[in-house]
């Protein structure tokens, strides 16, 4: 099964909106055939690692990470091709939450004489496929903020100057996380303030979906801004529900309705899930950062960390908090903490259960 993550890991960039999956094919004690779901409307994991083991997959053990799909979609059901095979026993990571499957993919193996399994590596199957999970559990995407920082928790001069805070080499590593990110939303103040591109450019040929620009944008501002309307990726513009979109712009647009006067970015969030969106990387300034940690639609931040001091004058990473006192503060959980070049990289997601606080004396 851990072999089967590896290899799932490997559609990371080109799989959605459909879920990375690994199998890995097993017979006396030696592997048969395997492989891993690559682009939505081609062969899923099981017929990959079917094809290779041929004949060897007769009487076989199959370990894919997610349960085989039961249902017609754009390819024919895996737990149909397991059983043709004459597969003996498969065990699988997880079960499936996609309606159309959750549960059915087992149940047709079971019909078929298969023995089944589940939950080995779960956790691990689980954080593979996040970014799917919160989609079909939650119906929004799965929302990561990425910020660069000084170590006094700055991100730019109160000019707005920010280039470059991180070195290079954290530069290179952020395109591998757009590489892998559905949609890459920002707000019209970025858009006005730095022109940014928002387009995926990781080094190497390894093939990657371009994600979605996203920008939030009200009143249409920032309409004259140039980069992020090259046509290098596909650009959705959310705005108010009074703005009125100008004909024969190469970009979408789409409404949000309003909550207490500003932009509902949890409507925003499930606008993008019903779009198939599996995870959205934010990348915007302290205002739209912190609106979002505010609604609590946060997953999780990608901190890098550079080792210099910018001063109490230079801005915040977040706006708008409104934390007055210690019992308000908002806890976060270490995940990751690796060396980028000069930098730190912090993977931190918000803390579950109560908070720790000393009681006050």
């Amino acid at each position: 099964m851990a072999r089967a993550l590896r290899l799932a890991e490997r559609g990371l960039w080109t799989a959605r909106p459909n879920p990375v999956v690994g199998c890995v094919i097993a017979r006396d004690g030696e592997i048969v055939g395997e492989g891993w779901h690559a682009r939505a409307g081609e062969p899923h994991a099981e017929v990959f690692a079917l094809r290779q083991a041929g004949a060897r997959a007769r009487g076989a053990s199959a370990y894919v990470t997610l349960e085989p799909c039961a249902h017609h979609g754009r390819t024919p059901p895996c737990a149909d091709a397991l059983a043709e095979a004459g597969v003996a026993r498969v065990v699988a990571a997880m079960r499936d939450p996609f309606p159309p499957v959750d549960g059915a993919g087992f149940a047709r193996l079971r019909a078929a004489g298969i023995e089944v399994a589940s939950g080995l590596l779960e956790a691990q199957a689980r954080e593979l496929n996040r970014g799917f999970l919160s989609r079909v559990e939650r119906g929004r995407p799965w929302l990561r903020i990425k910020l660069a920082a000084s170590l006094d928790g700055r991100t730019a001069m109160a000019s707005g100057e920010s280039k470059w805070i991180t070195g290079a080499e954290a530069r290179a590593d952020v395109q591998c996380w757009r590489a892998r990110s559905g949609a890459i939303l920002t707000g019209a103040g970025t858009v006005l303030a730095d022109d940014p591109a928002l387009t995926a450019r990781p080094d190497g040929d390894q093939a990657f979906l371009p994600p979605l620009r996203v920008v939030i944008d009200p009143r249409l501002r920032s309409l004259a801004a140039g980069r992020i309307r090259d046509g290098a990726a596909p650009t959705l513009y959310l705005h108010g529900p009074d703005a009125a979109p100008p004909p024969g712009l190469q970009a979408e647009f789409a409404a949000l309705p309003l909550r207490e006067g500003r932009p509902d970015l949890h409507a925003a969030l499930r606008l993008l899930g019903e779009r198939g969106i599996n995870e959205v990387q934010v990348e915007a300034g302290p205002v739209l950062c912190g609106a979002l940690l505010r609604e609590g639609l946060v997953d999780e931040l990608l901190l890098y960390q550079a080792p210099l001091l910018l001063g109490d004058a230079a801005r915040p990473l977040f706006a708008g908090l409104g934390i007055e006192a210690m019992a308000q503060r908002l806890r976060f959980e270490w995940v990751d903490d690796t060396r980028i070049g000069e930098d730190r990289r912090l993977l931190l997601r918000p803390a579950a259960g109560p908070d720790p606080a000393p009681a006050m004396g």
